[in-house]
Formats: C-alpha cells, sequence, structure tokens
C-alpha cells in the first residue's frame, strides 16, 4: 500500500504516527525512495514517485494522486471541512468523467445509525 502525502509535513507526521501508534504496535512502513521500501509493505510518498508492485493507494492530497489509473484501488479520505469537502467532490467528479466505478462511506452517518 501507498499512502500519498504530498505535504511534506503530512508525510512526516503519518511517518511518525505509524511508528507511535498504537502504543504497543508497529506498522512496518517506509518512504517510496528508502533502499528498504521492496521490503515494506506500506510506503509513504510525497511526490510522484510510485513504487511498480503497489496495488492499493491511499491519497491524503487535495488533488487527484499522479498515476493514480496504474494502482487496482484508490482510497480517499474526506473531512467534513468545507475546503476538503469541495475538493472531495471535484476529485469524485474526475473519477466518475472517466469512466471509474466509485463507492463511497459516510462514516459519521455510520456512526450516527450504530449509537
Amino acid at each position: 500500500m501507498l499512502i500519498y502525502a504530498p505535504e511534506p509535513e503530512l508525510a512526516s507526521r503519518i511517518d511518525k504516527m505509524l511508528w507511535t501508534w498504537p502504543a504497543i504496535g508497529f506498522v512496518p512502513h517506509c518512504a517510496a525512495h528508502d533502499p528498504l521500501a521492496p521490503d515494506a509493505p506500506l510506503l509513504i510518498a510525497a511526490d510522484a514517485q510510485t513504487p511498480p508492485d503497489c496495488e492499493l493507494l491511499l491519497n491524503l492530497g487535495a488533488d487527484c494522486p499522479p498515476h493514480f489509473e496504474r494502482f487496482e484501488r484508490l482510497l480517499e479520505v474526506v473531512s467534513a471541512e468545507e475546503a476538503e469537502r469541495h475538493a472531495g467532490r471535484g476529485r469524485y467528479r474526475f473519477y466518475l468523467e472517466r469512466g471509474y466505478k466509485i463507492s463511497h462511506h459516510d462514516l459519521a452517518k455510520e456512526a450516527e445509525r450504530s449509537e
């Protein structure tokens, strides 16, 4: 899996979080350009570098990730903030216009139903 975090600060926060959360856990990962990347199950990229054997892409950027079409699956996270929702809607339209099948899950609504 590749986490696309185009802002260096975000990529750094994700890296630190994967080292420390949960407190007793560790998720093996490294930067996509690291020499250990071929052996890591989770990669973090802040640029357009896309390793050839990743099948799943998690986009944490505001725009469509580069080369997203070469991945089997693309995951997007959109917060409730209006600017992020607007950007998410733009990406949604972009994918739809190109014929991609989209499934979406509103976790806020799902949480409300389970209460």
